[in-house]
C-alpha cells in the first residue's frame, strides 16, 4: 500500500513523496506505467521510495552478454534506458514520476540533477563523489555507488535512481554493471556512513526535491 511521506522540507509541496517498502519489481514497474498513462497536466509529480526483492533489470539497449551468471535471480527486460543492473534489499530506490516540461528540464539536466542529489547527500558526510558524462551514475574512488535510468514518454518520466546503502553486493559480480566489465561497486555502509535506509531515504528525497525545484547548478563531473 502506498503511504504518504510527510517530512519533506517546507516549500516543497509540489511533490508527493511515498514510501513503498520492500516491493516487487514487476508490480512497481506496472504501477509507474499506469500512473504515467493516467496523469494529466494537473497531476502532482511524485517520488516513490522503496527497495526491491533481488532482481536484475536490463534496459532497452541492454545486451544479454552482460549477464554473466544469474544464480537463480530473475532478469526482467524493462523500458528504461541503460544496460543491466542489480536491485536488492538494502538499496534505496527513488522513482521519479515527473512532468519534465513543467519542471523545465531537459533529459540531460534531469540526469545531472539526480546525480547531484546523491553527490550532495554524500558530501554532507564528507565523502567526495562525482558523476561521469560518459557513464551516468555516481562514483566514489572509481566505484559506482548509485545507478540511474529513465523512461521519457510524452514529456513525462518514470524510473529513477538507486543508491547502494547496506546490501549484499555479491550479485553485482554476476554482471557487467551498467555494461562495464570489471566495474567496482560500493555502498554507504562500506564508506563509514552509519545512518541506515530510513534516514538516507529521507535525505535523498529532500535532496531530489531541492534539485528538481531549483534546477541544476554546477555539475560535479569527472574531468
Amino acid at each position: 500500500m502506498l503511504q504518504n511521506y510527510s517530512s519533506a522540507p517546507d516549500g516543497y509541496q509540489h511533490f508527493i513523496v511515498r514510501t513503498l517498502g520492500l516491493s516487487d519489481y514487476q508490480t512497481t514497474w506496472q504501477a509507474m506505467k499506469d500512473f504515467t498513462h493516467a496523469r494529466t497536466a494537473e497531476t502532482c509529480d511524485e517520488i516513490w521510495l522503496l527497495q526491491h526483492f533481488p532482481v536484475f533489470t536490463q534496459g532497452i539497449a541492454g545486451k544479454p552478454e552482460h549477464l554473466l551468471h544469474n544464480h537463480g535471480i530473475d532478469l526482467i527486460k524493462t523500458d528504461r534506458g541503460g544496460q543491466i543492473t542489480y536491485h536488492g534489499p538494502g538499496q534505496v530506490i527513488a522513482y521519479l514520476l515527473l512532468d519534465i516540461r513543467r519542471l523545465k528540464f531537459g533529459v540531460r539536466e534531469l540526469v545531472r540533477s539526480m546525480e547531484n542529489a546523491v553527490i550532495d547527500l554524500l558530501k554532507s558526510y564528507r565523502i567526495h563523489a562525482i558523476g561521469r558524462i560518459e557513464a551516468p551514475g555516481v562514483y566514489v574512488d572509481n566505484a559506482k555507488i548509485a545507478a540511474l535510468g529513465l523512461k521519457i514518454k510524452k514529456n513525462y518520466c518514470y524510473h529513477g535512481i538507486a543508491l547502494n546503502v547496506d546490501m549484499d553486493l555479491t550479485p553485482f559480480s554476476y554482471i557487467n554493471p551498467c555494461g562495464y566489465q570489471g566495474l567496482r561497486v560500493t555502498q554507504t555502509k562500506d564508506l563509514g556512513i552509519t545512518d541506515g535506509l530510513e534516514i538516507l531515504s529521507s535525505k535523498l528525497a529532500d535532496q531530489l526535491q531541492e534539485k528538481l525545484l531549483k534546477g541544476i547548478s554546477t555539475y560535479h563531473h569527472d574531468h
